[in-house]
């Protein structure tokens, strides 16, 4: 099966046949607070716990600093399992607020103290980074963090 035959069809069986390009994922992008975020990765909150209402509209799961200093757009949550001072560096750099330190990894009490001196939210989850970035997809966040790749 070609892949517009999966186009047409998805197409025929919704009734959008005929109707000119469809996005499957054509929900308008939703922004997220930190505490769904949270609850949603049961979560616990390691820094920035007064900043639970800040909101991001993006997500990005990366453990190579490079693609996230090449790709990763503003406005977005850094799922990582990277546990090094270049994570912190990296997310002041392109003013990322938000951190997921997945895969159960906690990080030290000198990254936690970066990330407080640079008003970071950081949150540490069991899961994979497969699985959280899934969770929040199936949780509404859907846009992704990263640029367009030309």
């Amino acid at each position: 099966m070609r892949e517009s035959d999966g186009y047409n069809h998805y197409a025929a069986q919704t009734g959008l046949e005929g109707r000119g390009q469809v996005m499957l994922d054509s929900d308008p992008a939703q922004q997220m607070t930190v505490a769904t975020i949270s609850r949603v990765l049961e979560a616990r909150v390691l820094a920035g716990e007064e900043q639970l209402t800040k909101e991001v509209s993006a997500a990005c799961g990366a453990d190579l600093m490079s693609d996230v200093m090449a790709f990763v757009k503003e406005d977005v949550v850094l799922l990582t399992g990277l546990m090094n001072p270049q994570v912190i560096r990296t997310a002041d750099l392109l003013d990322i607020k938000v951190l997921v330190f997945v895969r159960g990894k906690c990080p030290s009490e000198g990254l936690l103290a970066q990330a407080r001196e640079n008003s970071m939210v950081v949150l540490a989850t069991r899961y994979s980074m497969f699985l959280a970035c899934g969770r929040l997809y199936e949780a509404g966040l859907r846009a992704g963090g990263v640029r367009e790749i030309a």
